[in-house]
């Protein structure tokens, strides 16, 4: 009786295209899947900085936009370097600085949705909890948006490894000399683009 789960599985598995296989073999599904409890600490943490912020609290729109922004984005990025499997001290230039531009940008949006939900809520002539999940609404929607350009941005631009795709591109064929890359694990390191090796010297006979 345990085989046939195994079987099925198997069988669905090859029903799959093979291009989408690929896919959930490769590196990009393999961040996705991790991202995933990233994203929702993240909207959690945002979320419930904004409810308290736009309820209880009562402050501004603007105000508990950006404060469930900056929660948000505290998480975001402690949990993204696991995501990533970045290790030891973070690159300013080119990981700490862009990620939080990507953020801000985000903040922005967030923001704006906040007065917008708000705007929208008070129209329609709705207070308390009321007028506190039609804003959230419209500002959880916003960080669904922002959460998954973020994943985009993260995975193509910002940890994307470029050593790695350059030096495969350069010399695919290449076994490689193995050397640690930025994020501890081994890649393929060339010294010589193809064709600028110099030429080895005859054998002795």
């Amino acid at each position: 009786m345990t085989e046939v789960p195994a079987k099925i599985a198997r069988a669905g598995w090859r029903a799959l295209p093979v291009s989408l296989r690929r896919f959930i073999r490769g590196n990009t599904a393999k961040r996705f899947i991790r991202f995933v409890p990233v994203a929702i600490l993240a909207v959690l943490a945002s979320q419930v900085t904004y409810i308290v912020c736009i309820g209880p609290a009562h402050l501004t729109a603007g105000i508990s936009g950006a404060a469930g922004w900056l929660a948000g984005a505290a998480v975001s990025y402690l949990a993204s370097r696991w995501a990533w499997e970045r290790k030891g001290r973070p690159d300013v230039l080119r990981e700490t600085l862009p990620f939080w531009a990507v953020s801000i940008c985000a903040g922005v949006i967030l923001t704006l949705a906040s007065k917008l939900g708000v705007h929208v809520a008070e129209a329609m002539g709705l207070h308390g909890v009321a007028r506190v999940a039609v804003a959230d609404g419209f500002y959880f929607a916003a960080n669904c948006v922002t959460f998954v350009s973020r994943f985009v941005i993260f995975h193509y631009v910002l940890f994307t490894d470029r050593r790695g795709r350059e030096l495969a591109a350069a010399r695919p064929a290449d076994p490689a000399v193995q050397a640690a890359g930025p994020d501890g694990q081994d890649e393929p390191v060339s010294f010589a683009l193809a064709g600028e090796r110099p030429a080895e010297p005859p054998a002795r006979r």
